[in-house]
């Protein structure tokens, strides 16, 4: 008896004589399906239903009765977040949870490269596997609709197809390691100021065209096999039992057959819940970060109230059976599979790939002169003035806010490469801590900090300032939407005073949203150098020296002032809404749409970064001047580096249709292609566009559309930049 305890104890699914037949649930060369029916078969009311809500603050049950486990959720998606408590929020102060922290998922945007999304996923899966976690809370795919939205750093940029390009592959390799991704937050949660309860109206076009297309790709292309819903309302019905988005769009439309999972306080009804495509509700009671409620978890909404629901007659046992099959389903497929690998964690490999895509996506946004690179022994003395010098930018930010095996810090990674004699530091600005739900100011005083950085930067040969934004609240902070476009913490007057002391000032930024630049004229180079994790310092570092070339390219529009982005353009009912209601009033015009349609300048544009080299574009060709919906263009030309130094291009093809029946963007991204080059090499490029992207979503018959007549593919190396432009006509 002893050996059967501490065989269920330790997670045994079920112990059987050497005559009994193996329940086919337990066996693993059975189809999922089969064994998903046979399981379900077995289960109580009781026990369906105790599948269907949490059980702590990031699990829910299994049935140990049938040896089927529990589901356990991690925070992502830079890192795997550290143990908590059972029903609390603070950690539990394990000494072998801490992770490495990757990239913030801009910076993975910024690449431009699903080769290394694939990686980075890879990467992550990896480091939950060593945790034994079933879901991965992440990636999130919500579009950059304003640059004032805290949560933007955890996302893929503004531009739909980007965002579908870089998701996929990021979910196929979380889900190779045997633990499920789950894409959030589905849908419009593109804000934080009343997220709970803001009801965002919005056309069917601008839903179809700019905030779906990511999470169809996640589930049509990437196999996902969870969704989180978001905290927002759609048209009167809060998004994590919203008809429209998860019965008619997700469940049938797209023929998802994963879970729904609930956002931790995204649950406000029984009724709705079970009747409009939830499966699993998890930290209801709470605003998702800090408080929590007294109720216990057999109360939740699709707990007591649902078994007595279906009890009394009120709900179909149907529906329960779908999210049960559903859970089940992601169990087979994750802890209960046969074939899921091993884990690793906080690797040197997992450091590499840290740092791999730290710096692809580091963008070079102004380089005068080539003020970088700066190679070891170029000049004697080295300023590095900036609170994010030294700061730690992998804590704070709300939920994806990390404990970490290490983080490489600019200062002391620069301090490495030219040598302590070379460089000296001083703090510059400083910010308070990061508490979430509250600003913490600094105590120091300001005045004195600039002049300071003043009597340092004018006895250098160069100032390198690393500022930015963090992860306090209302900064790039979740819970929390930005006050304003400008540098906080008196950034822009010191950046004034280093000027004054040394014209030699370079300005390097982290992190997650578009700033201001009042000083962009008279500063000779600028770096857009994201939150990029535990390899921050080393990334930075090597880009800055030129051991590696910048090839990153911006996700999104950078505005010269607020006013200029479309959202914050219509007033304040299109953002941040009345509290009650938002209107979406741009329409599909979102990013560059909104800036090349309407012929405003940004500062820097979608798809914009500068290297340590140059790149020549031939004119291009396509294979076919006329083609049918159903057809593929293929579209060629030549790049050549034509500079002194190896690097990368991410070569952008955008679509037009000059003439339209429906209103349209001046252009649309519909491919893309990062290439290597050597110095003075050349490449024949080709890349392959489908027709049927051409399409608009046509309200009126609700789907997709391919207006027959002229299209024009502009080949640019950003949304501005275009190098050359070919005619195609569709019959």
């Amino acid at each position: 008896m002893k050996f059967v305890f501490l065989a269920i104890a330790f997670g045994a699914s079920l112990l059987v004589s050497a005559q009994q037949k193996t329940p086919v649930y337990l066996d693993v060369t059975k189809p999922i399906e089969e064994r998903v029916e046979n399981a379900l078969s077995q289960m109580t009311i009781e026990e369906k239903v105790s599948l269907c809500h949490a059980q702590s603050k990031f699990s829910s049950k299994g049935v140990p009765r049938l040896g089927i486990p529990e589901v356990w959720t991690d925070d992502g998606p830079h890192g795997i977040r550290e143990e908590v408590f059972w029903d609390e929020w603070d950690g539990a102060h394990w000494t072998n949870d801490s992770c490495t922290a990757f990239p913030a998922l801009t910076c993975l945007a910024a690449t431009f490269n699903p080769e290394l999304s694939l990686l980075y996923g890879k990467s992550i899966g990896e480091e939950a596997r060593y945790r034994n976690k079933t879901v991965l809370l992440g990636p999130g795919v919500n579009i950059y609709r304003t640059p004032l939205n805290g949560r933007n750093f955890e996302y893929l940029g503004e531009d739909p197809f980007l965002s579908s390009q870089m998701v996929v592959p990021y979910i196929q390799g979380v889900q190779s390691m045997g633990v499920a991704a789950c894409v959030k937050h589905f849908a419009l949660n593109n804000q934080e100021e009343w997220r709970g309860h803001i009801n965002v109206n919005v056309s069917d076009r601008a839903l179809y065209e700019i905030y779906l297309p990511a999470f169809k790709a996640a589930v049509q292309e990437g196999k996902v096999w969870a969704i989180m819903g978001s905290y927002n309302q759609l048209r009167g019905e809060h998004c994590c039992h919203n008809d429209l988005l998860l019965n008619k769009i997700l469940k049938n439309e797209w023929k998802f057959d994963g879970v729904v999972i609930s956002d931790w306080g995204g649950v406000h009804s029984t009724d709705q819940a079970v009747k409009n495509g939830l499966d699993l509700e998890m930290g209801t009671y709470t605003n998702g970060l800090t408080s929590k409620g007294t109720f216990p978890y057999s109360e939740y909404y699709l707990a007591n109230p649902f078994l007595k629901g279906i009890k009394e007659g009120k709900y179909d046992v149907a529906l329960l059976n779908d999210k049960v099959r559903r859970i089940l389903r992601i169990i087979f497929r994750t802890t209960m599979s046969s074939n899921r690998p091993f884990g690793r964690f906080v690797s040197p490999e997992h450091s590499e790939v840290a740092r791999k895509i730290a710096e692809e996506g580091i963008v070079l946004l102004k380089n005068d002169k080539q003020f970088f690179p700066i190679p070891a022994g170029k000049y004697n003395k080295i300023a590095v003035i900036g609170e994010n010098a030294t700061r730690s930018l992998v804590i704070g930010g709300g939920s994806s806010s990390l404990k970490v095996a290490y983080e490489a810090s600019p200062l002391q990674i620069l301090t490495a490469k030219y040598g302590k004699e070379h460089i000296v530091y001083s703090l510059g600005y400083a910010s308070g801590a990061a508490v979430y739900g509250r600003e913490e100011n600094s105590k120091l005083n300001a005045d004195s900090l600039i002049n300071k950085a003043f009597d340092i930067a004018k006895n250098a040969d160069v100032v390198l300032f690393i500022g930015g934004l963090n992860k306090n609240h209302f900064q790039d902070c979740e819970g929390g939407d930005r006050h304003s476009l400008d540098l906080p913490f008196g950034q822009d007057k010191l950046i004034d005073a280093l000027l004054k002391a040394n014209k030699n000032t370079a300005v390097i930024l982290a992190s997650g949203n578009a700033v201001a630049m009042p000083w962009i004229d008279r500063v000779p180079a600028i770096v857009q150098s994201w939150y990029t994790g535990s390899e921050a310092g080393n990334a930075l570092a090597n880009v800055l020296s030129g051991e590696v070339n910048p090839s990153g390219k911006l996700p999104f529009s950078f505005p010269k002032k607020l006013e200029d982005n479309a959202a914050a353009s219509f007033g304040k009912l299109a953002y941040p809404g009345d509290s009650i209601n938002e209107y979406y009033k741009e329409d599909i015009l979102v990013g560059y749409r909104w800036f090349d349609t309407k012929n405003i300048a940004p500062l820097f544009p979608f798809g914009y970064g500068l290297s340590y080299t140059t790149f020549a574009y031939s004119k291009p060709t396509v294979d076919m001047t006329e083609t049918t919906a159903e057809g593929t263009v293929k579209v060629s030309f030549t790049l050549t580096n034509s500079g002194k130094t190896d690097g990368a291009e991410t070569a952008q093809l955008y679509v037009s249709k000059p003439k339209s029946a429906v209103t349209r963007a001046a252009k649309e991204l519909k491919a893309f292609r990062k290439v290597f080059l050597k110095a003075g090499e050349s490449q024949t490029v080709m890349i392959d566009v489908p027709v049927n992207s051409f399409a608009y979503y046509n309200e009126g018959k609700h789907g997709w559309e391919v207006e027959p007549g002229s299209y024009t593919l502009l080949l640019g190396s950003s949304s501005r930049d275009i190098k050359g432009k070919v005619e195609v006509k569709v019959k």
